[in-house]
């Protein structure tokens, strides 16, 4: 996959993100999705790349733009699959709480699990813990193992939680391990990859959230080193009709990695509001600053990016 990419889609999330931001705490959720959807296609289709929507806003008939199957690029050049969220933490940004990001991850063609939209039950870590996880496992027995990994005691680890009902008895369990928690209303695809960076303050994500989340976050985690687990959480019968009819027939399978997100990937994100590994898109008279990550598996580069936009120049968001 030509290394170029990485730079082009960077400047689509910052695209999303920059029209996005402008509905910060405006409490409208929809309004400000769909500025970032719009932002996003139509940066995609100035890119040449032949590309398919394969983790997106939803199916056809419930998504107007980015639906799952939708093409975008100029359809010149390299077939790429693409998992993607316009607006991860439509909440967030509605509310002008932390760590909403748009985020796009980019495989060449049939390397992203076409995961189901049901949820997943996940555990990630960054590279120093990275063979110490085991989703089949308790949650207390993979603490013990991580802290033995990172040569600290389990007392010394946070772990991220979603703050949700279904998560009541693992909070239970984390808190009587002697692990602190952070608990978080919503964006699991940033806390995942905090859980794998280094200084982040974060040692370990569990709990269960989207399954599209799910491979965005492991095409993140594959690029910078960690590693990454999930195991598919169906609430009725007729999800798990769904999953086999994309192609999923252990439906109690532990994904691994590799299997979520295969061969050479990128990554891309930019803060919309302020978070704890992206700084939020920040306005002045004349334009806005905006915070990227963009990374390779095939390198291992990450690269942060810190740009200003000149509105006189561009196109106003």
């Amino acid at each position: 996959m030509d290394r170029n990419y990485a730079l082009e889609f960077v400047r689509v999330t910052e695209m999303a993100a920059l029209a996005s931001a402008r509905l910060m705490g405006r409490g409208d959720e929809k309004e400000a999705d769909q500025a970032a959807v719009t932002a996003m296609r139509k940066m995609f289709n100035s890119i040449d790349f032949d590309g398919r929507v394969v983790i997106g806003e939803g199916e056809r008939d419930e998504a107007p733009m980015l639906y799952i199957g939708e093409k975008v690029g100029s359809g010149k050049g390299a077939k790429l699959d693409l998992a993607l969220d316009p607006l991860e933490g439509t909440t967030i940004c509605a509310k002008g709480g932390a760590n909403s990001i748009s985020v796009i991850a980019i495989a060449e063609e049939g390397n992203f699990l076409h995961a189901p939209d049901t949820y997943m039950e996940k555990i990630a870590v960054g590279p120093d813990a990275a063979n110490a996880i085991d989703l089949s496992m308790s949650p207390t027995q993979n603490l013990i193992e991580i802290a033995k990994a990172k040569k600290t005691s389990v007392e010394n680890l946070t772990v991220v939680i979603l703050d949700r009902p279904r998560h009541a008895d693992l909070i239970s369990e984390v808190r009587r391990s002697g692990a602190r928690i952070w608990l978080i209303g919503d964006g699991d695809v940033s806390a995942a990859i905090s859980a794998a960076m280094q200084g982040s303050g974060v040692d370990v994500l569990m709990g269960s959230g989207g399954a599209p989340e799910g491979v965005i976050a492991a095409a993140a985690i594959r690029c910078i080193g960690g590693n990454f687990q999930g195991r598919l959480k169906f609430r009725n019968d007729e999800e798990i009709a769904r999953a086999q009819k994309m192609g999923i027939k252990d439906i109690h399978k532990v994904w691994a990695l590799e299997e979520l997100a295969k061969g050479n990937v990128m990554f891309s994100a930019t803060g919309v509001t302020q978070g704890n590994f992206l700084d939020g898109v920040k306005f002045t008279a004349n334009g806005a600053t905006t915070h990227s990550i963009v990374m390779r598996s095939e390198s291992g580069t990450v690269r942060e990016i810190h740009a200003t936009h000149r509105f006189d120049i561009k196109p106003k968001f």
